[in-house]
């Protein structure tokens, strides 16, 4: 049985972002990968892991009310 976050477009998208950017982050410097390398990656991988973790235990309308919280930063 799949999480209910999986079953979301934007944890997906989340997903292939990471990806994305372990690719981007692989073309930096050597000098780069203990610093902006790092930072960027573990941003990327925090979307993923905060839809996940705000999906947890959690009824149908409080799910909605975290994702309303991130989309409200960014509006």
């Amino acid at each position: 049985m799949a999480f209910k976050f999986e079953e979301l477009r934007i944890w997906q998208k989340s997903v292939q972002l990471t990806t994305i950017i372990d690719e981007v982050a692989d073309g930096f410097p050597k000098k780069e990968i203990y610093s902006l390398s790092n930072q960027i990656r573990r941003a990327a991988d925090s979307v993923s892991l905060n839809i996940a973790e705000g999906s947890t235990g959690q009824t149908n309308p409080e799910f909605r009310r975290f994702f309303g919280y991130g989309f409200k930063i960014w509006h």
